[in-house]
């Protein structure tokens, strides 16, 4: 393969990365821990902790973690909450203790939580108290043995905490009712200071880091197996692309997408710390006022979103008094990134919305804009450094420059597989260590890559994947529906929006009752925004749905 891409790095990107720079990731956050110990680390609701102090609470819950409850590593630990200082401090504790993270999306419905901690064999969990009734509903048919549970002001320092607290459970009734016996509050277990002796776990490159959990063709979601070395690689080939920009020590990272989404999770809350930045977390972006307010409060240099978020910021009151001066990097990702957001961005900002790559089962990027592009290009980006992008046909050949075709990625960064699934990753890496991503995209004579279609029947919804056979399977389960199809649809918001094509039983049907009965099984963001009756859907000889077909009918 000709790495024709190489020419076109800026002079400071290498062509590679040296993965061995660290043995694993306890070694990237013990660095940074030691240089910039008495620098801000995290900002969340008005209390800012340095390195040290973070180091320091760390410890603790890791102390708490192996010495008190007995884990080990290579146990399972899910974490279930929004951007609070109570996520990094559970994130790198497990990291320390060589405990495998389950990153657990806090919007889950009873079900999809039952299966992530089934499939995983999670035996702990750290979870935000607004989503413990829905954990509660299924503990009991889950391996958890361990419920640690926080509150969304706990971490903010007295008496803010109290008021906080006082305030999301009483007034906004943010807390629904729950009780799990033998919970214990995550306040309480950084009480092991002095107590316990603590030594982080000794791993390797092929130790698994995290299970982070993706869908598939099927709609069930896997667990990406991704090891230290997968994501350190992913951040030694950031670190290369924004060398010539980002002053380590000295940058001010927002962190508005959840870290519990892969995106963010490298992007700001691993690489924020190799960085040794500053990294302000927003806990509800969707507030769109008081992001605003709190992206005022001080000049900020790196920011990741999505193109909804950007879209909605360009529109909310005060976003062009906002301070740009030291703004180096704003990178879009999840979804495809829009001329009519990036070009009113650059105009506000005078910054261009890098669009950059990536899947889970990437760690994630795999491909970004050089830093050095004048404006939106409509494309993802370069292969980055020690990557290789092949665009292929139906026959795993390569096809010239410019040609349609699926693209594959062969890094250090793609994961080890699937948890627990052969058959499945077998599907997806082939033999000569190619991940075929499932998109259909051109790559010019310059190595810059476009995406063109799904090849999957994906929906992408507000950056996250939605599976057509894992909806239609819960509106299929419903008494009064014969069968369902379901499309993607093209939506101002959300880049897309779900349609379910829905063949009744009953007569008596009601598209408010399929709603409802949809939003007690699905995440939101998964339910059908609108539905169509029919009296049949169209079918394969086999007796297969042709969505093809459905898109055509009612995809307008």
């Amino acid at each position: 393969m000709d790495k024709i891409w190489l020419k076109r790095y800026p002079s400071y990107v290498p062509a590679e990365i040296d993965v061995s720079t660290y043995a694993s990731l306890v070694d990237v956050y013990r660095e940074s821990v030691e240089k910039f110990r008495d620098r801000p680390a995290y900002e969340n609701l008005g209390r800012t902790l340095t390195y040290g102090e973070f180091d320091q609470l760390v410890t603790q819950f890791a102390t708490y973690l192996t010495r008190v409850l007995g884990l080990s590593r290579g146990d399972r630990i899910a974490i279930m909450m929004p951007n609070l200082l109570q996520y990094p401090i559970a994130l790198f504790a497990a990291i320390r203790a060589g405990i495998i993270v389950v990153n657990t999306n806090p919007l889950y419905t009873a079900r999809e939580l039952r299966h992530q901690l089934n499939d995983s064999g999670a035996v702990a969990i750290v979870v935000l108290e607004n989503f413990a009734h829905t954990l509660e509903k299924i503990i009991q048919e889950t391996s958890v043995r361990h419920v640690i549970t926080t509150s969304i002001g706990d971490m903010a320092g007295f008496p803010k905490s109290l008021l906080v607290n006082f305030v999301v459970r009483h007034v906004r009734k943010m807390v629904p009712p729950w009780s799990i016996d033998g919970s214990v509050r995550f306040r309480d277990t950084l009480m092991t200071r002095g107590l316990y002796s603590f030594e982080d776990a000794d791993l390797g490159h092929d130790d698994i880091a995290f299970l982070q959990y993706t869908g598939g063709t099927t709609g069930v979601a896997k667990g990406a197996m991704l090891t230290h070395k997968n994501v350190i690689a992913n951040l030694l080939q950031a670190h290369a692309w924004t060398a010539n920009d980002l002053v380590p020590g000295k940058e001010v990272f927002i962190t508005a997408l959840p870290m519990y989404h892969i995106f963010a999770l490298l992007a700001n809350a691993l690489f924020a710390m190799q960085m040794g930045a500053k990294n302000r977390l927003i806990t509800n972006p969707r507030d769109l006022p008081a992001l605003i307010k709190e992206l005022s409060r001080e000049p900020f240099s790196f920011i990741t979103g999505v193109n909804t978020l950007f879209n909605a910021m360009l529109h909310t009151p005060g976003f062009e008094k906002l301070d740009f001066s030291r703004l180096k990097i704003v990178l879009g990702g999840g979804m495809a990134v829009q001329r009519a957001v990036a070009v009113p961005w650059q105009e506000v900002t005078g910054t261009t919305l890098l669009e950059a790559y990536g899947l889970t089962e990437t760690a994630p990027a795999a491909a970004i804009n050089p830093l050095d592009i004048d404006g939106y290009n409509g494309s993802i980006g370069l292969p980055i450094p020690s990557t290789e992008i092949s665009i292929r046909d139906e026959n795993n050949q390569e096809l010239p420059y410019g040609e349609r075709g699926e693209l594959c990625i062969r890094g250090p960064q793609v994961m080890q597989g699937y948890w627990q699934r052969p058959e499945e990753t077998a599907a997806a890496i082939d033999e000569d260590g190619w991940f075929h991503s499932g998109d259909i995209a051109t790559m010019n004579q310059e190595g810059f890559i476009n995406i063109v279609d799904r090849l999957k029947d994906m929906i992408l919804v507000s950056g996250f994947n939605v599976y057509p056979n894992e909806v239609e399977e819960v509106l299929a389960a419903h008494p009064g529906v014969l069968e369902a199809g379901v499309i993607g649809v093209s939506d101002e918001k959300s880049t897309e929006a779900v349609r379910a094509i829905v063949v009744p039983k009953d007569a008596s049907l009601t598209e408010e009752a399929l709603h409802d009965y949809a939003r007690e099984n699905l995440s939101a963001y998964k339910c059908p925004k609108s539905w169509v009756f029919v009296d049949e859907l169209p079918k394969s000889n086999v007796g297969k749905i042709l969505r093809r077909e459905l898109r055509e009918m009612y995809g307008k």
